[in-house]
């Protein structure tokens, strides 16, 4: 009971009335600022700014035409080779000459284009339907490349045609020669099996290769053109690998996708 009347006693008293009242000190006042400084900041950028996001894929360049597997028509000895690997051969250039029970046979190929493989030799025994080669379609060795990439089923939503590339060249060390450029040209509307990109490439392997993970989407790259290089295509470096680049070369790209708003998905 008598505590309580000393702290009564003390509640009225006057003796403190005069006095002054302590406010903020400086310091308090510099962080309040600097926090709403950066709370402004943090707004103005969610309406404003954008996020800029990428997706990393794997591929191919090639000549955008497709490959398809020569298969022999006949069971017999391979007895001479009339192509070489890398050639470019017109539609029904002899290939192989096969030895049946019926004499002599010539394989031909089915259409132009490229030989990229050469299964068969000098001595190989063939049965009917056995792969022989792999031929790219292409009507010059001097037509554009493009670059295929597989992307994940998952992702391929949000490609867009028009968008940059960036593209890692197997034959072409980025730390020397830098990233070649190109822009999306199409994207596929539905997923490939292994079967589908081996068929279109002219390779079981590189369609167990691309399809690994699931079946992908082929989104197709156009390269950038540049006179003044020896590629013929544009670099992130001034002039690229002084050298010309060939078909069937593995690649690995990084697409960029359109900005987006933070308030995007900022917000609900």
């Amino acid at each position: 009971m008598q505590f309580r009347q000393q702290a009564l006693s003390k509640l009225q008293s006057a003796e403190d009335i005069d006095l002054p009242v302590r406010y903020a000190r400086p310091q308090g006042w510099l962080a309040l600022a600097v926090t709403m400084a950066v709370m402004a900041g943090a707004a103005v950028w969610a309406v404003t700014g954008t996020v800029s996001s990428t997706l990393d894929a794997t591929g191919i360049l090639t000549h955008g035409q497709g490959s398809y597997v020569l298969q022999s028509p006949i069971a017999g000895q391979v007895t001479s080779v009339l192509a070489r690997e890398g050639s470019t051969l017109p539609a029904g250039a002899p290939l192989l000459k096969v030895r049946t029970t019926r004499g002599t046979t010539v394989v031909r190929t089915i259409a132009g284009g490229r030989l990229t493989t050469l299964t068969a030799s000098i001595g190989s025994v063939l049965n009917t339907g056995a792969n022989v080669a792999s031929v790219e379609r292409v009507g010059h060795s001097g037509d554009p490349l493009v670059a295929t990439l597989y992307i994940p089923a998952d992702r391929a939503a949000s490609v867009r045609p028009g968008a940059s590339v960036d593209l890692d060249v197997q034959s072409a060390p980025t730390r020397t020669y830098g990233v070649l450029r190109g822009e999306v040209r199409a994207v596929g509307r539905t997923a490939q099996s292994s079967q589908q990109i081996g068929s279109y490439l002219g390779s079981e392997q590189l369609g167990e290769e691309f399809s690994k993970h699931g079946p992908p989407v082929a989104v197709q790259v156009r390269l950038k053109r540049k006179r003044d290089t020896r590629s013929g295509y544009r670099w992130s470096s001034p002039e690229g690998p002084p050298f010309a680049l060939g078909s069937m070369t593995l690649t690995s790209g990084t697409v960029h996708l359109a900005d987006q708003h933070p308030s995007d998905w900022l917000l609900p």
